[in-house]
């Protein structure tokens, strides 16, 4: 498993995230304080609070490299 911390503060930008992650069979969580999340729910997204950085947890073992890349617009370096 592989944590990284994205920001997701715009409508746009949620829907386009949701788009990119659902291209992958992996299971993907969000973690917001004491909230865990199906990273794939656009309404599980929405409960979050949006206006501080959230936890991606990846659940995947050899693709980590692409899904990092493909997601590499939303994860705060």
């Amino acid at each position: 498993m592989k944590t990284v911390q994205i920001s997701l503060n715009s409508i746009d930008k949620v829907k386009s995230f949701v788009n990119e992650i659902t291209k992958y069979d992996n299971d993907f969580d969000l973690v917001s304080g004491r909230y865990v999340i199906d990273a794939k729910s656009i309404m599980g997204i929405f409960s979050l609070d949006l206006s501080k950085p959230i936890d991606l947890n990846i659940h995947a073992e050899g693709n980590v490299d692409d899904i990092l890349a493909a997601l590499d617009a939303y994860i705060i370096k």
